[in-house]
């Protein structure tokens, strides 16, 4: 067996017990050990006179013991006084044994490294490392020091030197971990050599500058990233062309059906809808599965696309699934697509978790024998005992609600005729050019960039808790105008339950503050009818405010409501701000959002509700929640894998990204047979999940 690729139990001294700390690092193979890089580093290279040592510096320091003895202060302590002819220095420590006590006798010498501090005697090193010197000193490290992730029980002296012993094997058999990046592509792309690259992140030479090694500004960690980078870019190529090439329906029907259809609306297609429209045709109209991602703002008409696009499917002789990712968007899905497609005669079908006995075997019925050629619903739409008759369109709405996997799951549901249905993923929520370029490399990008005539947008106010009376007073004022409003309860530690306690407490406050006023309350807790009831009445005007948790953040479309306060908009990503502000301002009335704080702000919270004051541009707020929130939060922790990347980061690599596609272009002309063997390096266990469901 290759040495590298054998257990760590091959490694001296590995044991059962170390194993399962080990595991817990994510690290199985010798191998895995020489990609767990180090968070940091210690020059321990060059001893530093005591005299020079400043508080907040790691230093080696050598010297003789002047004195030592047991203190008792707040906490009784073992102090050494040590010397070496340029300063004084203490070694403190507050647990010792009494063999330590005798090792540091006058006339002693110690070699120590810590960080120096300022204490009760000058500077002082707490619980340094140390280590006596007989007459013959050892020369120091001829390398900066390692410190790595680590885990309970597992300390750096005992990973540093397993992965001493990784390096030995990888120096004994460098053809036991290929660079699977040739020389010819190295040399193109200027990177350095792979087994050059691990030698230096793990053993630094002297001269090399800490700092940058521990920020991965490192040319050998940047090699490293790019990789990972590379192998994530190449598993989505993967499930890309596993897709295509399987056959699609060609659908260049519909055209009647959508020309109805335009007639019935009560407003023109945007150029940008238009342009998109254009897009999807030409892909519709291929023989193989459309893979297409559409972005849109707020507000920007992705529904009407997704409709225009079914329509295709549907007179092209297939049936069209949207899937969302709550029961609530879906419903409201469900009656759009009823209210524009049952006078087309055609019939639309909902399924949800929720429907349960005869509406449900009745509903799988109709999608079976193919009468519900529209099917709407949530992620029981790929349950194992719904079956299509001929599906040829998948639409999937707030794709970052979803794992790559979970939407490559509708595409077996066409796939019982021999044909793959096509995808159409939409999102409301803008996704960094970083991340489009990572997480959604397997689908081609079209971008609504334009907001329907007519829409004025919102401005938005910062608000103390303190003036919640002239807020509530604000509410009295654009009601008393015949416009209705929102009042949002965020999350409140992460529970359902506390937050629609939170809803229902608001929903009296306000129902006593505003007598004159139709208060409805909508939380996720409620029955599905309930909650259907309520957002009803208030799209009827029959309610002037609505009380409600974030469950109103996609979808809901209420043209009249002007005015939308959110509590506690510290608690929420800038993207789930963005989102919510997306439900007033649909109309042509100058409409407001109020984000109502409770104080003291940090100064995070405060730089991060200034952005949503200044703007309104999706995409310049979801460039800034990546940036202060990093890619894990603003994806979603459903996205598989990319929250998780051993060493590339998506914010500080972002730059990597231009070159990761025409890199993955070269490797696969030139060296096809690489990208297998990297997909597994960096990907191991989740390299299937991209292309498995």
């Amino acid at each position: 067996m290759n040495a590298l690729h054998a257990p760590v139990t091959s490694l001296k001294g590995v044991g059962e017990a170390l194993v399962l700390k080990l595991a817990r690092l994510r690290v199985a193979c010798v191998a895995d050990l020489l990609f767990h890089l180090p968070l940091r580093y210690q020059d321990r290279t060059r001893i530093t006179p005591i005299g020079t040592l400043r508080a907040g510096h790691e230093a080696v320091v050598e010297g003789e013991v002047m004195a030592s003895e047991v203190v008792r202060g707040r906490r009784r302590s073992l102090l050494v006084r040590l010397r070496d002819g340029s300063g004084i220095l203490s070694l403190r420590f507050f647990h010792f044994s009494p063999v330590q006590q005798q090792q540091f006798r006058p006339g002693a010498r110690i070699r120590a490294f810590g960080e120096a501090r300022a204490g009760a005697t000058g500077l002082e090193i707490y619980h340094p490392e140390y280590r006596l010197l007989s007459t013959d000193a050892p020369p120091v490290e001829d390398h900066l020091t390692p410190i790595y992730p680590t885990t309970e029980g597992l300390h750096q002296t005992r990973l540093r030197a397993l992965i001493e012993q990784a390096l030995g094997q990888l120096d004994a058999a460098p053809e036991a971990l290929p660079d699977w990046l040739p020389d010819s592509l190295r040399q193109r792309f200027g990177l350095p050599e792979l087994h050059h690259c691990l030698k230096v992140l793990h053993q630094p030479p002297p001269d090399a500058d800490p700092d940058q090694l521990a920020s991965g500004l490192h040319p050998a960690s940047r090699r490293l990233a790019l990789e990972e980078l590379l192998a994530h870019r190449l598993s989505l190529r993967e499930v890309r062309l596993r897709i295509q090439q399987d056959g699609a329906p060609v659908l260049p029907g519909g055209r009647s059906l959508q020309t109805r259809f335009l007639t019935q609306l009560p407003f023109s297609l945007t150029g940008a809808q238009r342009r998109v429209l254009d897009e999807i045709g030409a892909d519709l109209g291929r023989e193989v599965p459309m893979l297409r991602l559409v972005q849109g703002d707020v507000g920007s008409g992705k529904t009407v696309v997704a409709a225009m696009a079914a329509l295709s499917a549907i007179g092209g002789d297939c049936q069209a699934a949207m899937m969302a990712p709550t029961e609530i968007l879906a419903e409201q899905h469900y009656r759009t697509f009823r209210a524009w497609f049952e006078p087309l005669g055609i019939e639309v079908a909902w399924l949800a978790g929720k429907l349960k006995g005869k509406a449900r075997l009745d509903t799988k019925a109709a999608i079976q024998d193919g009468r519900a050629r529209m099917v709407v619903g949530t992620h029981a739409l790929f349950q194992g005992d719904v079956h299509f008759q001929r599906l040829g369109l998948a639409i999937v709405d707030e794709q970052h609600r979803f794992g790559v996997h979970q939407r490559l799951a509708l595409r077996e549901k066409g796939e019982a005729g021999g044909l793959t249905p096509h995808q159409l993923v939409m999102t409301a929520t803008p996704i960094p050019r970083t991340l489009a370029m990572s997480a959604y490399a397997d689908l081609d990008v079209s971008i609504i960039d334009e907001l329907p005539p007519g829409r004025t947008p919102v401005k938005t106010v910062v608000v103390p808790d303190e003036r919640r009376p002239d807020v509530v007073a604000r509410i009295r004022h654009a009601c008393a105008e015949g416009r209705q409003a929102y009042w949002v309860c965020t999350l409140i530690e992460e529970s359902e339950a506390l937050q629609c306690q939170a809803a229902e407490a608001t929903h009296a406050e306000l129902g006593e503050a505003l007598p004159e006023l139709a208060i409805g309350l909508v939380h996720g807790r409620m029955k599905a009818t309930e909650k259907a009831a309520v957002m009803d009445a208030f799209k009827a005007g029959e309610l002037d405010l609505l009380v409600a948790t974030t469950v109103i953040e996609v979808g809901v479309d209420v043209p009249n409501a002007s005015l939308m306060i959110i509590e506690n908009p510290e608690r929420l990503g800038l993207s789930q701000l963005h989102q919510l502000r997306g439900r007033v301002g649909r109309g042509s009335t100058e409409s407001f959002c109020v984000l109502l704080y409770r104080g003291p702000l940090s100064a995070h919270s405060r730089e991060r509700l200034g952005v949503m004051r200044e703007t309104t541009d999706g995409f310049r707020i979801a460039e800034k929640d990546l940036e202060l929130r990093g890619p894990g939060e603003v994806l979603g922790t459903r996205q598989t894998g990319l929250a998780q990347m051993k060493i590339a980061d998506l914010e500080r690599d972002a730059d990597l990204l231009e070159r990761v596609s025409p890199l993955a272009d070269a490797l696969l002309a030139s060296h096809p047979e690489a990208s297998q063997p990297l997909i597994r390096r960096w990907l191991g266990e989740q390299a299937g999940r991209y292309g498995q469901v």
